[in-house]
């Protein structure tokens, strides 16, 4: 394989000042960078679904082998994102134009990030609207009294309601844009720590509440205790799996989302301390979610569960045991509704940037174009529960929020993480040393030089195995036919990024 340098001085100055005539915004404190970019890694995912794997894969041993994932997974990602952006100034619109050689083709790679976002936000915003309708719902009263079959017949009533879906959907999407309208300092980073701060405060609250529940204990036990015994029976190597995959998706890296606020960034402090901070902020929120929910279901004898089940079935009808159960609901969806739009209004904040940075848009035209598209791209997702209920591209029980998911998860999220990483290394993309001095730059911890070759090819294959992974878990249900048809399918799209990232330009010939 040959590579090559070349100038890249030349590249970033032709691309600068093209814009030079807007300034760049930034963050008003590294406080308000900190929540914000936790705030996108801290989803409902952190709620729904580590609080099962953990208890599910042997409790305090998953949380070591998670924690291990994030250090060698997670967070070199997110440092190489976050330097990608400060870098450039740019969102993934335009961070490779800016700093990749000149005749090389990873900016044909920036629409995984663009569509990933828009594909994100098609779904997100619908499942966020679920949480607002929940919280509504308890702080209305509407659960209490009810029976577990009443409780539980609700949320199929709620998706096969179109006017109750698609105003909430909408809601989120006014509240998010609206946000995002006042900027990155007085819109963004301002509603953004003052709803992190009270989802933190909310979390310990509820935590508190749960822990001290009589009978909490075993769950706490479950939760926590290493059941090596369990490890071995359910299998090392899924466990293991399971880990390093919860250990990738939990921080929203992949389609640039962690990028943009980068590139908000001075050069004050060095970008791995960063990384690490906004990853322990992410982890301590998966860590407190389960201290919520498990001794609670052990508490009053309800299974743990993950996924919009434990959100929608189970825990309604925990809260409709317990005393005071609708003041605890409805605190507990307020945080998620926190949770939900504090990824929500990172991710449009991403969305916008594209615009601005690829067509020159003005904050305010850019606004309110990617609106008007994401309302609308959205209504797949509400009208698969209702009107589209019988397209199931996945077999029975699937719908359009599925596929969605599958697009992003699957596929964007693996392969956006897989072109960062090796932009970052190779000498025919941005270079390993400039990656070191853009990630070290400033103070605080400094990034370990020695992973240049674990960068190169570790990294890079543990992001594949997640991907193709990925595809077989989803297909390999639908019989072995189908399952090397997708596999293939999985393989040409890798090909064709390869193509792109190890394309070199070769020298012109001299004409006799």
């Amino acid at each position: 394989m040959t590579d090559h340098v070349t100038d890249h001085a030349e590249v970033s100055h032709n691309n600068t000042s093209a814009n030079a005539s807007r300034k760049r915004e930034s963050f008003g404190s590294r406080l308000g960078f900190i929540l914000v970019s936790a705030g996108c890694a801290i989803g409902i995912g952190n709620v729904w679904k580590f609080p099962y794997l953990c208890g599910k894969y042997g409790g305090a041993a998953f949380i070591l082998i998670y924690l291990v994932f994030l250090l060698i997974l997670g967070i070199p990602v997110m440092v190489c994102e976050f330097s990608i952006g400060r870098a450039s100034g740019k969102s993934a619109a335009r961070s490779f134009e800016v700093l990749e050689p000149k005749g090389t083709r990873w900016h044909w790679l920036k629409y995984i990030s663009i569509f990933g976002c828009y594909l994100l936000m098609m779904y997100y915003t619908t499942v966020s609207g679920w949480m607002m309708d929940y919280c509504a719902k308890h702080v209305q009263g509407v659960f209490a009294g009810k029976t577990p079959d009443e409780i539980s017949s609700h949320f199929s009533e709620m998706l096969g309601n179109l006017p109750e879906m698609i105003f909430w959907t909408l809601l989120v999407c006014i509240i998010g844009f609206v946000i995002c309208y006042f900027g990155v300092q007085k819109g963004v980073e301002r509603i953004t720590k003052y709803m992190m701060i009270a989802l933190l405060i909310l979390m310990v609250i509820l935590a508190v509440h749960s822990v001290f529940l009589k009978g909490a204990g075993e769950g706490i036990r479950f939760y926590l205790v290493p059941d090596f015994r369990s490890l071995s029976k359910l299998g090392w190597g899924n466990v293991i799996f399971a880990a390093m995959s919860q250990a990738f998706f939990t921080l929203s890296i992949g389609i640039g989302a962690m990028l943009i606020f980068g590139s908000y960034l001075g050069k004050e402090r060095s970008l791995t301390g960063e990384a690490v901070t906004v990853t322990a902020l992410d982890t301590f929120v998966a860590l407190m979610a389960g201290f919520i929910i498990i001794p609670a279901c052990f508490a009053y004898g309800v299974e743990p569960t993950s996924g919009p089940r434990l959100i929608f079935l189970t825990i309604p009808n925990l809260f409709a045991q317990m005393p005071g159960g609708r003041v605890w609901g409805a605190l507990f969806f307020v945080f998620l509704s926190f949770a939900a739009l504090s990824t929500v209004i990172a991710v449009f904040e991403n969305i916008i940037a594209f615009d601005m940075d690829l067509f020159g848009w003005s904050r305010k035209k850019s606004v309110f174009i990617s609106a008007v598209l994401v309302i609308i791209l959205s209504l797949p997702c509400v009208f698969g529960y209702n009107i589209w209920a019988g397209f199931q591209p996945f077999g029975e029980s699937s719908a359009v929020l599925d596929l969605e998911d599958f697009i992003v998860s699957s596929n964007l999220l693996p392969l956006g993480s897989l072109v960062f990483v090796w932009f970052c290394i190779r000498k025919n993309g941005w270079g390993w040393q400039n990656f070191l001095k853009e990630a070290d730059a400033g103070t605080g911890m400094k990034f370990p030089a020695k992973l240049r070759y674990y960068f190169a090819y570790g990294l890079p294959a543990l992001i594949i195995i997640i991907y193709l992974k990925g595809y077989y878990d989803m297909f390999s249900p639908l019989g072995t036919g189908r399952l090397v048809l997708w596999m293939c399918i999985a393989c040409a799209f890798l090909a064709f990024l390869f193509y792109c990232m190890l394309y070199t330009p070769g020298k012109k010939r001299q004409p006799r």
